[in-house]
């Protein structure tokens, strides 16, 4: 076929071609134009990761509530990464799970006054991680919902209201709690339990004990006794189960309710402690304090 002949029918003609190109310019034309009119939205920032930092126990059932606890916490809030650490005993170290991470982190102490690892060993782990930013949260108590997950462990173990007669003048509470030679965290324990009598109704004392200072629950409960109290329960002011929540429990009169663990109200304290510290530190770097209440 020579250039003089006419291609033949069905082949494409120089003009074809030319139509073809022109066309594909003019989609580029269009496409580039719309693109560029295109703005692309950049992800939210993920939010800093919440470090739960527990005391470990030789317990095993102190790691399993531990767990449960921060599945109750990942059900209330999805998306937001949760991690474990301890202070002794537990895997992982609070060290080596602060280690792991990178970014920007919340240390939320499942401790529930202003003891020596919240005002020393908690900051004291996230100093030794430069390579962090983060904020150490204030302990769980004082708090109205530590006073609610209190009275319903309470009502677990067979607390009864007693409303305000013969039953309210023969029944007593004793919080045991951990103890500290920290005075502020003897003040946390003593506002906790105001709080609990305000929760119970008012009519019921609530004396504070300690598992390893005094006074421990034998003498708080003569105290009562000397009122004319007999109908005394233990509240466990305890996150999980241990040798402290053992030997309180132990020496109950009457009935001692289970340690805190994963109670709603508990994952919502966790939360709101978060929360709190998130919102006083937003872009700072890391604090050597914990936050206040």
């Amino acid at each position: 076929m020579t250039a003089e002949q006419p291609a033949p029918h069905g082949a494409p003609g120089p003009d074809h071609f030319d139509s073809t190109a022109q066309l594909m310019s003019r989609i580029t034309a269009q496409l580039s134009s719309r693109l560029s009119r295109v703005t692309l939205s950049s992800a939210p920032p993920r939010p800093p990761v919440l470090v739960a930092v527990a005391h470990g126990s030789r317990d095993p059932e102190a790691l399993r509530t531990a767990h449960a606890l921060l599945d109750r916490i990942r059900d209330l809030r999805p998306g937001l990464a949760v991690r474990l650490g301890h202070i002794e005993i537990d895997e992982p170290p609070l060290d080596d799970a602060l280690a792991a991470l990178s970014g920007e982190v919340v240390l939320v102490p499942l401790m529930l006054t202003r003891g020596h690892h919240v005002a020393r060993d908690v900051p004291g782990a996230l100093a030794r991680a430069p390579h962090l930013r983060g904020r150490v949260a204030a302990p769980l108590g004082p708090h109205p919902l530590l006073a609610e997950a209190l009275h319903d462990r309470l009502a677990e173990a067979g607390w009864r209201r007693t409303g305000s007669g013969r039953a309210a003048r023969r029944a007593g509470v004793v919080l045991a709690a951990a103890g500290s030679r920290n005075p502020r965290s003897a003040r946390d324990t003593q506002a906790t339990a105001a709080l609990l009598r305000a929760r119970l109704g008012g009519d019921v004392p609530v004396v504070p004990a300690y598992a390893s200072a005094g006074p421990d629950v034998a003498t708080a409960v003569r105290r009562l006794a000397a009122e004319g109290r007999d109908r005394v329960a233990v509240a466990s002011c305890f996150a999980a189960p241990g040798r402290f929540a053992t030997a309180t429990a132990a020496a109950a009169p009457w009935i001692a309710a289970a340690p805190l663990g994963a109670h709603p109200a508990m994952a919502a304290l966790v939360l709101h402690r978060y929360d709190r510290a998130l919102a006083g530190t937003a872009g700072s770097a890391a604090a050597a304090q914990p936050a206040t209440a």
